[in-house]
């Protein structure tokens, strides 16, 4: 499988042979993370593969690449929904040190491509929000200028991310692809944010729904909620939702009192859509 080393967090040393029932010592900032769940989102990977599907695209060109050699280590998955329905690129949290994907990304990824949605999970730059954003960004403007080939709407699209993927994709939707590179694009039409503390926002930031755990030590719930009441304040439709019982990094919450969420989620986003 073409860059099947982003499968697992690449920024992470482990043994090649460590079991995938160990899944969860590569990703310290995610809960709920278990083997079974792991082996059923790869093995669902390789049927879309072989399938025909492709399942990866690089979003920088070869010299691109050259000039900057971490720009290897990115690029899209694609899940395909149906055709001509617009896009969510998911952003994986993992604290700007590893990507999440395996837990945060591709299970999400996989839910909404079978809702109809064509999903993107990111494989971003770690170091920091700056190199994030360039790389979600660059996706974005990626996704629009080859639209037709991916065969995927350029409107109403969303961003969704947990933790530091929910900064990235709440950047984006503060300030779009021309805050971090070189390219005019609109913003997203929703944003969807899991379990962060980020408080940057604008006036002109799009709707936004927010969930996070009532037992999360590491982002902070109240904060959260400030945020959606200063974005209700301007105007903007922004929800917020506490689970009980819950840690940080649930990712899809399945077996917890979030399962489900990314349902509710997918109803707010299309009470957007043209």
């Amino acid at each position: 499988m073409r860059r099947g080393q982003f499968i697992l967090p690449a920024e992470r040393r482990y043994d090649d042979d460590l079991p995938l029932r160990d899944v969860a010592s590569m990703l310290p900032y995610h809960n709920y993370v278990t083997g079974e769940r792991a082996v059923e989102t790869i093995n669902r990977m390789i049927d879309y593969v072989h399938d025909g599907n492709r399942l990866f695209y690089d979003i920088y060109s070869d010299a691109e690449k050259r000039a900057d050699a971490r720009k290897n280590d990115t690029g899209l998955f694609f899940f395909r929904g149906e055709p001509g329905r617009p896009f969510a690129v998911v952003c994986p949290g993992g604290g700007w040190s590893y990507v999440g994907a395996i837990h945060e990304g591709f299970p999400l990824a996989i839910a909404l491509s079978e809702m109809g949605y064509n999903a993107f999970p990111i494989q971003y730059r770690t170091g920091g929000a700056q190199v994030a954003c360039e790389d979600l960004a660059a996706a974005i403007d990626f996704i629009l200028r080859h639209a037709g080939e991916l065969q995927v709407s350029t409107e109403d699209y969303s961003l969704w991310g947990g933790s530091a993927g929910a900064r990235m994709a709440a950047y984006l939707g503060s300030y779009s692809t021309q805050g971090f590179i070189e390219a005019d694009n609109p913003r997203p039409a929703v944003v969807v944010m899991g379990y962060t503390s980020h408080t940057d926002y604008t006036h002109n930031d799009p709707p936004t729904y927010v969930v996070i755990g009532d037992n999360d030590g590491i982002a902070s719930a109240s904060v959260m909620r400030q945020r959606v009441e200063n974005l209700n304040a301007l105007g903007i439709d922004a929800e917020f939702h506490l689970f009980p019982n819950l840690r940080h990094g649930f990712g899809l919450g399945i077996g917890t009192s979030a399962e489900g969420w990314e349902k509710d989620a997918v109803k707010f986003w299309e009470k957007y859509m043209k």
